[in-house]
């Protein structure tokens, strides 16, 4: 069930629209990440939309598979979904953020984590901030879920995060000066430059965020 999971999960539905409509590896431009917001640049709209609703449906697959009687396995399944599309063995290991595929695991378990998913985004986007919106929106989803469904809620928004968490400090590649301080801006604003509060548009740790 997991391993199925996450092999769904690793189906780079963005690399593989970038290659069909623009004839592009998204690996091999801009900062090397296989993101819907890579896509857009190089393709449009029309292509980040279809490969967006394809990105949260296939991180359904294992959590449906699971159903309502299997919670743990099901929260569980969803996580290797996510960690699946960050690491997908399809591109060598290379991958997105995980916040597409998110929100189809959360439409699978647990609604209620899907506007805070949201919000973060667009919180971040109002502000220029938004690496630090999505890394709000994870902080908030433990609670929200705990609040709403109890334990359960919290392992399913454990799941979620661990993994995007995972991806944020890993980047794309070593520091070439791997500090705390280095992680802790990855961490926090999915940029490995200085002056992140004054500078950021969106995660340039070798990536931009999401999807």
């Amino acid at each position: 069930m997991l391993g199925l999971s996450f092999l769904a999960g690793s189906i780079p539905n963005s690399n593989i629209a970038a290659r069909r409509r623009a004839c592009v590896d998204l690996r091999e431009v801009g900062t090397g990440t296989v993101s819907g917001s890579a896509l857009y640049r190089v393709a449009g709209f029309g292509p980040l939309a279809l490969s967006g609703i394809a990105d949260i449906a296939k991180a359904t697959v294992g959590p449906v598979l699971a159903g309502p009687t299997r919670p743990r396995l099901a929260a569980l399944a969803g996580g290797a979904a996510i960690a699946g599309h960050n690491w997908s063995p399809f591109l060598k290991g290379s991958g997105g953020r995980g916040f597409a595929p998110s929100l189809g695991v959360l439409g699978a378990q647990a609604p209620w984590g899907i506007p805070v998913m949201l919000g973060g985004l667009v919180g971040g986007r109002a502000v220029s901030q938004t690496g630090l919106g999505g890394f709000a929106a994870q902080c908030a989803l433990g609670p929200v879920l705990s609040r709403t469904r109890g334990r359960g809620g919290m392992l399913v928004a454990a799941c979620v995060v661990a993994p995007m968490w995972m991806k944020r400090l890993a980047g794309n590649e070593r520091p070439a000066d791997p500090t705390w301080r280095i992680y802790a801006r990855r961490l926090l604003f999915d940029t490995d430059g200085p002056d992140v509060a004054l500078h950021d548009t969106g995660a340039h740790t070798t990536d931009k965020p999401e999807t």
